[in-house]
């Protein structure tokens, strides 16, 4: 596979978080392209491609955001796969800029969330959902995770116990990102314990509450980056794989298994190198799946690793292995803004290793790994991505 050799990630913007919101998507992706352009110096006729992920759209498209916007890109993406849009859109972006179709790509993704939005889109979520489980009584994402959760658990021994060190230790790095809706808010493992429940072994704060928001960042050459005297990310390797062990009667295993080895041999760093890890957390059993298949530990060993790792972002736990973990709080603590949570952890990632993550800085950020999973159609997510990305003397 080819490398991703001068190319630069720069402006990473987060904008208006709101559990509820007047606004609709335009608005968001509107925001975040705003501000990217002010941060980058430029102006948005500059922007000649365009990649944008929302599922709250509606009638609209990429195409008609750019009438909206008033942008005309010459090279143009629409992949609405949820968790893994991020890391999607940055690597078509990529190699859009490699291969000169285009110059300077804005990747955003955006949502709305309107009172009881939530609820239209997860019962028309797919076919899969308007067929086969909504009219069962299966609402939403809960019920397939609760099922995903309670086979883990039978499986490997996990506890709510463990599932609390992930949660915990996001709210904590939450506390310290003014972007994190719920980061005014301390959660001890005591509260996660005795949260009302949800549905089966999930409760509260297992679950991420659906908000309004936009996330983006702009793709370049780093030759174009330099010249704009910005701060840039590159990219050291990425892969993605969709449907992977459709075998499995209950997910517990993600199309990573598939790739991971191959991966860190083109990026030319492991596991054991990494600076800090963001993985989609749209649940807590997910999170410790991905760190599994990322190849941190064993699988069925994520118990384990949790209760071992410190996973705060300046290491300020106890436990003796070190590795920041969702470092600005994750979904769990900020909210999970549509289809623009697929783009929080590059965004965040970007920020890190471009130190521009003020109180919530990992010291010394150098590598990282954002892992993206998504599109749970009916019982399993079907969708894995994952990039390594590596901070760059600008």
């Amino acid at each position: 596979m080819m490398g991703y050799q001068g190319v630069a990630l720069v402006t990473p913007v987060t904008w208006g978080y709101a559990k509820q919101s007047p606004h609709g998507a335009a608005w968001f992706i509107g925001s975040v392209l705003r501000e990217m352009c002010k941060r980058a110096g430029i102006d948005k006729t500059q922007v000649d491609g365009f990649a944008v992920s929302s599922f709250s759209l509606g009638v609209d498209s990429a195409v008609a955001l750019t009438q909206h916007l008033g942008i005309r890109p010459r090279w143009i993406e629409q992949a609405n796969v949820g968790g893994v849009s991020g890391i999607v859109a940055l690597r078509r972006a990529a190699r859009a800029v490699q291969c000169g179709e285009a110059d300077i790509v804005a990747c955003i993704g955006g949502d709305g969330a309107a009172h009881r939005a939530f609820e239209a889109t997860a019962a028309n979520f797919s076919s899969w959902s308007i067929d086969a489980s909504f009219p069962y009584g299966a609402a939403g994402p809960n019920a397939a995770f609760s099922l995903i959760t309670s086979h883990y658990m039978a499986k490997f021994g996990a506890r709510r116990e463990d599932f609390a060190r992930i949660a915990v230790d996001q709210r904590y790095n939450a506390n310290f990102y003014p972007g994190a809706l719920l980061g005014h808010k301390t959660l001890s493992e005591a509260q996660y314990l005795q949260a009302r429940p949800i549905a089966g072994p999930l409760h509260l704060f297992d679950c991420v509450m659906p908000c309004a928001g936009g996330e983006g960042f702009m793709v370049m050459s780093e030759a174009r980056a330099r010249a704009l005297n910005l701060p840039f990310a590159g990219i050291l390797a990425t892969d993605e794989l969709h449907n992977a062990h459709a075998e499995d009667p209950v997910q517990y295993r993600g199309g990573w298994t598939e790739y991971i080895e191959a991966f860190y041999q083109r990026a030319g760093y492991g596991p054991e190198d990494m600076d800090f890890l963001q993985t989609y957390d749209d649940y807590p059993v997910i999170s410790m799946m991905q760190m599994e298949d990322l190849g941190f530990c064993a699988k069925g060993n994520g118990r384990q690793f949790v209760n071992e790792t410190d996973m705060r972002f300046d290491h300020s736990g106890s436990p003796k292995y070190k590795l920041p973990h969702n470092t600005c709080g994750g979904q769990l603590s900020c909210g999970q803004a549509g289809s623009a949570a697929g783009f929080l952890g590059v965004t965040e990632s970007i920020r890190q290793l471009t130190g521009q993550a003020g109180n919530h800085q990992v010291p010394g950020a150098r590598l990282g790994l954002v892992s993206g999973y998504g599109m749970v159609n009916y019982d399993r997510g079907l969708c894995s991505a994952v990039a390594m990305l590596t901070r760059t003397k600008t």
